[in-house]
């Protein structure tokens, strides 16, 4: 099964309300509510996109370690991915998704990073919970998201979904009260600093599948050989 086709097939279960969810249809209103304003805002047009330069980070790992993207564009082409946080199911699935990729990743000289504004802490438990073996970066603020064109500003009545309906901690998760998500992201970064793909979509439940970025880092890589 496709990740999209089990991102549905999750969707379809959260809107029928089936256990364990069970949430009322003005929750769903809401939500598709607040991706629908995102969406006509042109939020996603002013992202970064192939054939710009990346901007570069460094940004702690779970276990507190500083990660450049300039030492891993040393080693070879960079997957960077853009994730909301250990709270969010369809950003679980892709990451479950890119572990399963990230061998033929690792073949074609790839290195993948995730990046969330969620604390080393919640990161720990994203990378224990999905069993990655690529590491979360912690980005405080959505800086960094910021730089990539992805952040944005959640809006006052989804603020109110989230703290005062689903009781979702965002300030607690991420260490901030910015109320500031990114809009899920891939990139693939040559070792010039160049991107050569970019897929963002402000529909957090529409993900790309891993393998689209493939032709890409293959060719990344054949441009570094």
């Amino acid at each position: 099964m496709t990740l999209q086709a089990k991102l549905d097939a999750f969707k379809a279960d959260f809107r029928a309300g089936k256990p364990p969810y069970n949430v009322p249809s003005s929750v769903i209103e809401t939500m598709d509510r607040a991706t629908n304003d995102l969406i006509a805002s042109g939020a996603a047009a002013r992202a970064l996109k192939a054939g710009d330069v990346a901007p570069a980070f460094t940004l702690p790992a779970p276990d507190g370690t500083l990660v450049s993207s300039r030492d891993l564009l040393a080693q070879g082409p960079l997957i960077v991915s853009f994730y909301r946080g250990v709270w969010c199911p369809y950003c679980n699935m892709e990451l479950r998704a890119l572990q399963e990729a990230l061998p033929e990743f690792r073949a074609a000289g790839a290195t993948l990073v995730a990046i969330s504004p969620q604390t080393r802490v919640n990161s720990r438990k994203s990378v224990r919970d999905n069993g990655l073996d690529f590491p979360i970066l912690s980005d405080a603020g959505n800086a960094t998201a910021d730089a990539f064109g992805l952040r944005f500003q959640m809006q006052d009545y989804l603020v109110e979904l989230y703290r005062d309906v689903l009781r979702n901690d965002l300030p607690g998760f991420n260490g901030d009260d910015s109320w500031t998500l990114p809009m899920p992201g891939r990139f693939v970064i040559g070792q010039d600093g160049v991107i050569r793909y970019a897929e963002v979509n402000p529909d957090y439940t529409r993900r790309p599948e891993p393998a689209d970025m493939l032709p890409a880092v293959r060719a990344a890589t054949l441009v570094r050989a």
